[in-house]
Order: structure tokens, then sequence, then C-alpha cells
């Protein structure tokens, strides 16, 4: 979608902090112009691991390099950022990441994520760009077990001209989840989406609720929920990644929110993400302001990241 679309330098800008990990680290291996052998592989597999791309994807990505340079494809250091490069592009086919519409709206997004991933700031980024083009959007504030999260998304609704439908504190989310659904239908919305409690991944009472929620809107909405955005917090590395396991077992993600990339140096977990679960990640946050988000284009992020 063009309008979540950003440039290259912007990504850059906002993705500094792990660009200049990755480019330090990565310097200090690939001295150029120096032929490539085995000991050399060995220290850029350590490299890319501690750049927090991953033991498994990592083992992938080196033993493709192995293969293209006992197949003299590849001879010298300049020629390993440039097949990286382009074998990362490869990880994620166009169709993954396309946010997915519904036939005839409500265009209906249920979001999750644990306390503190920036789940409801994301949801807020995503409304903003979603209500522009007078696109009629609602929000859910789902998330009743905690009077701040009602709040906040209140705040946020206001801030960016959306509509919200909440309850009292303690209420049964599914309610709210229903009314929701009555009121964008009642209302002629573009979009729903719906915020849910920043559950723990170790709770499984909370995980069945996230589940009750998911039933009601596709009983209420046939079709529906069209997208299930799951928000992780890249600043956590590789637990996102058990994060996103947990959620998967009880409700089927369909894609990846990843906040915080701008202030982290652990962006390399976008790869890793990617080729341990299968999930494409749909956006990325990359800042505080509401139009601080971008649709994930792995070829721009590559070139941000590894440039």
């Amino acid at each position: 979608m063009g309008i979540f679309s950003k440039t290259v330098d912007y990504l850059k800008e906002r993705l500094g902090k792990t660009r200049d990990k990755i480019s330090s680290s990565l310097a200090a291996v690939l001295t150029l112009g120096r032929n490539i052998d085995d000991e050399l592989l060995d220290k850029l597999e350590e490299t890319l691991i501690s750049d927090d791309i991953g033991v498994e994807t990592t083992d992938k990505l080196v033993s493709e390099l192995r293969q293209a340079y006992k197949s003299r494809q590849i001879a010298k250091t300049d020629d390993i950022l440039p097949f990286l490069k382009e074998h990362i592009k490869n990880y994620w086919p166009h169709a993954d990441r396309q946010l997915h519409f519904a036939q005839t709206p409500p265009t209906v997004i249920l979001v999750a994520g644990v306390n503190g991933s920036g789940k409801t700031t994301s949801i807020a980024k995503l409304a903003h760009i979603l209500s522009r083009d007078n696109k009629k959007v609602i929000v859910a504030a789902c998330d009743t077990f905690r009077a701040a999260a009602v709040e906040q998304l209140s705040i946020w609704a206001g801030r960016i001209g959306v509509e919200i439908v909440k309850h009292k504190t303690g209420a049964d989310p599914a309610a709210v989840a229903f009314d929701a659904c009555e009121a964008a239908i009642a209302r002629n919305a573009d979009f729903l989406i719906l915020d849910t409690a920043g559950r723990l991944h170790t709770q499984k009472d909370l995980m069945r609720q996230l589940t009750k929620i998911r039933d009601v809107v596709a009983r209420k909405i046939p079709g529906s929920p069209n997208e299930v955005l799951l928000v992780l917090d890249s600043t956590t590395g590789q637990n996102a990644i058990v994060q996103a396991k947990m959620f998967t077992a009880a409700i089927n993600v369909t894609g990846i929110f990843l906040a915080k990339l701008d202030g982290t140096a652990r962006g390399g977990i976008v790869i890793a993400i990617k080729d341990q679960l299968d999930i494409p990640v749909k956006f990325v946050g990359l800042g505080e302001k509401p139009e601080d988000i971008a649709e994930f284009d792995p070829e721009k992020f590559v070139e941000a990241l590894f440039n």
C-alpha cells in the first residue's frame, strides 16, 4: 500500500542503531579484497548471530555462502555483502506483506501483544494512516483489564480523530468486541481495529479470552478478522520469537507489527522472524509520532540495514 511507503533514506535514519552495529561488526570481518576461506566464514557466522539474525537463520545463510564459495560463484569478501543482501530479500514474497482487505467493509483487524510491546501506540499509527483519504476507522478498547489501557487508546483516538468503542474497566472484552462490530456496521466504517489485553504469553486463561474475542468477531462479521496482527517489541530480540510462537498457538497470526525498531540495535530480528516462523512482518514502528509507521519493504529494509 502506497500510503505506508517510506524512502530508503528515511529507513536508514530510523534504523541507524541497527545499521551502525551491523556495519561495524561486518567491517571487522570482511576486509576488502581478502580471499574467502573457512575461517572467515566461521567468523562471519558468529557476527551474524551477534547481530540478532538468529542461530538457525545464520546457519542457513552461511551454508548458502559456503556452497557458493565451493562452487566458485564467489571468491573474495567483496562478493559476500551483495550475496547476503540478495538472498535475504528473497525471503519475503510480495503477497505475504500486503494488508488483507474485506471484500465488503469493514475490514477487521485484531491486534494482540504482551504488555509493553507498544501495541496501543502501534494501533494508533495504523488507525492514523488508514483514516487518511476520508476512510472511516473505529477502534475498540477490548483491553478492559487495565483502566490505563482504555484511557491511553481513548487519548490516541481523540488525537488522531477516529471513533472509539469502549466499556467500563473490568467489562467482558468479547462484549466490547461485539458492540464494536455492531457500531462498525451501523456507521459504515471502512476499518475496525480491536485492541486486546496485553496478555502474557504464559497465561493460558488470557489466551483463551483472545480466542473468544476472535470467535465473537467472526460470528458477527463473517470472514473476519481479516488480519490478526501481533505486535512485537524489537528491543527484546530473540525473545520476540518465543512470544510469536505462543500467540500463534492460540490464534492464527497473519502478520507482525514490529514496534520500536528505531530505538534498538537488534533490527536483525526481522530476518529471523520470517525464517523461523514464516509469519510476515507487515509493518514496522519507527518513532513516537502517529506517522512513524512503514509497510515492511524487504528491498528498502535490506538496503537500509546493510548500507
